[in-house]
């Protein structure tokens, strides 16, 4: 399943992301396996956590931190019932022991919150946020693609 986010950081727009492996089998997740389609238009490609990571370090700041923790802990918090196995609350706790430097505290705080590659056995779920390049506009009017395993997922597809 996955929610929009209000907010944007540097020209991303956010979704935040919850996937269960409800197979028999193991299954690779990453975040460059979502797209954004609207209407007829080419689909926009989720960029990789590395990315966001990378741009936080070179260009993040206090007010960065600040975003990312109230738009992401909103949204997850919002879900109740949601058991994680393997998701943004164990990865913030290891971020949260990262240096003083605004960069390096936004780096460590994107690094916690995005959909990192992971290998989700039977049973298994994840979490987190995929960033979209979009000048920080709002998704609208489209849907979600997801594609894995030679399969591809439409959600709220026209």
């Amino acid at each position: 399943m996955f929610a929009h986010m209000p907010q944007h950081l540097k020209g991303y727009s956010m979704v935040q992301a919850a996937i269960s492996n409800g197979s028999p089998l193991p299954c690779s997740i990453r975040p460059e396996d979502f797209s954004y389609q609207r209407g007829d238009s080419a689909p926009t490609p989720a960029v990789t956590a590395q990315t966001i990571v990378g741009m936080l370090m070179n260009k993040g700041d206090h007010d960065d931190v600040v975003k990312l923790t109230l738009a992401y802990e909103s949204a997850l918090y919002g879900i109740n019932r949601m058991k994680v196995t393997n998701g943004y609350e164990q990865r913030r706790q290891n971020a949260l022991s990262y240096g003083i430097s605004p960069r390096v505290k936004a780096a460590a705080e994107a690094s916690a919150i995005v959909l990192v590659q992971t290998k989700l056995k039977p049973g298994e779920s994840t979490d987190g946020a995929i960033f979209f390049r979009n000048d920080a506009k709002l998704f609208t009017g489209g849907h979600m693609i997801f594609r894995m395993a030679g399969e591809v997922f439409k959600f709220n597809d026209d």
